[in-house]
């Protein structure tokens, strides 16, 4: 196969889903912060145990994930490692597709889903809540395979337990028009300060979680305001926050939470920049669209998202089996290009061109490149950064703010 040929596979295998992904990670956050300690943060967490041994399959798993993870070849025909999962284990999948992390945390806890493939919003709410289990990974031997830079990481791992097994990730980077912006930019100054050149046609993310964004640039250009980690804000910087947030609102053109949309209006001109993630890019280029993407020198917010286990699973072996069959180069290869994101198995990178083109244009084993990324967690009174002399803001807070900000 020549190289363009192997472009173009990755494009259609990619596209159907990306497409369908865009809805499901709209109004999801990701946990992280690539320079977090997984010790805990002051976070209480229930003493479960987690499983000793992987036996028998009880003949089925409920799953509740996110369009375009758990795929047997119904929404696209090409898309399908449900069907000889189910062929090897004898376990039957039954899947939920989750519209947002609330929801998802919401169908956890009823107790009808083994697995759910959380976001960083919903992970911690979840392990601090006893909702979920901790992984044995010695259980999960495609573990070992993961890049070091999604292991051990506060949205899965706390008090020296993993508690999700990853699935991959993405920075949330500074898209522009070339033909408006024709110097590729290298700061998010342009979606920030209000002499902006491009007041008017900048683009801003429409969630509550894009206060770390404003949070992120008070760390590079307000030091003072002692922020070291976008989601441990106490209320002087939430405050400052807001107003940096309340200042683009009067120079942004549009906020967006649908893919497509930003597709759309990157590549037509709406908007000359503002915030999006990487396979809005492809999917804008694609098209033909002039659009480019950078890390700024300031960093970048991400996501990441983890398989989970219920604390109480009906059918957890078959659940672990899921896990690391999912986790398998293959598999996580094909989730990965039809969502639009690094996988997270480093073998998921080798072999064919589709899987060596899509890991280097997400970045997938670059951890340089992800230093400079804070992945999505839920902010929470106990400071993530590690400060136990103030209360911090929580999320609770934070959609208070964004509704203030949005207006």
């Amino acid at each position: 196969m020549s190289e363009d040929r192997g472009a173009k596979k990755l494009r259609r295998t990619m596209l159907p889903l990306a497409v369908l992904a865009a809805s499901a990670l709209a109004l999801t956050g990701c946990s992280g912060g690539t320079d977090a300690a997984a010790g805990g943060g002051g976070i209480t967490v229930p003493d479960i145990p987690a499983a000793t041994e992987v036996g028998d399959g009880e003949g089925e798993v409920n799953i509740v994930a996110w369009a375009g993870f758990v795929e047997d070849g119904t929404t696209n025909p090409d898309a399908d490692w449900v069907s000889a999962f189910e062929e090897q284990t004898g376990c039957m999948v039954n899947r939920k597709v989750g519209a947002t992390s609330d929801e998802m945390v919401q169908l956890m806890r009823t107790g009808e889903y083994d697995v759910v493939s959380a976001s960083g919003d919903a992970s911690l709410r979840l392990i601090a809540g006893g909702d979920v289990q901790p992984i044995n990974t010695d259980l999960v031997p495609n573990f070992g395979n993961l890049v070091e830079g999604l292991k051990g990481q506060i949205y899965d791992t706390l008090n020296g337990k993993s508690y999700g097994v990853p699935i991959g990730r993405g920075a949330n980077v500074l898209m522009y028009n070339t033909d408006l912006v024709p110097e590729a930019p290298d700061s998010w100054a342009a979606t920030w300060e209000p002499d902006s050149e491009y007041a008017g046609k900048i683009m801003a993310y429409d969630s509550p979680i894009f206060i770390a964004d404003a949070a992120l640039y008070l760390m590079a250009t307000q030091p003072d305001l002692g922020i070291t980690n976008p989601y441990a804000l106490d209320e002087t910087q939430l405050d400052a926050a807001v107003e940096l947030l309340e200042q683009q609102n009067g120079i942004a053109g549009e906020y967006w939470n649908d893919a497509l949309k930003a597709v759309s209006s990157i590549s037509s001109g709406t908007a000359a920049l503002g915030t999006g993630w990487q396979v809005i890019v492809n999917l804008a280029q694609n098209d033909g669209g002039p659009v480019e993407a950078v890390l700024p020198k300031e960093g970048a917010t991400g996501w990441s998202d983890t398989w989970m286990i219920h604390a109480e699973a009906k059918n957890q072996n078959c659940a672990y089996q899921w896990i690391d069959y999912a986790s398998s180069p293959e598999v996580n290869a094909a989730i990965a290009q039809n969502f639009g994101m690094a996988p997270a198995n480093t073998l998921a990178c080798e072999g064919s061109e589709a899987n060596i083109a899509h890991c280097e244009t997400f970045h997938a084993t670059d951890e340089e490149y992800y230093k400079n990324v804070w992945m999505w967690t839920t902010p929470v009174e106990e400071c993530l950064d590690g400060r136990t002399d103030v209360t911090c803001t929580n999320y609770q807070q934070w959609t208070e703010a964004w509704t203030r900000v949005k207006g």
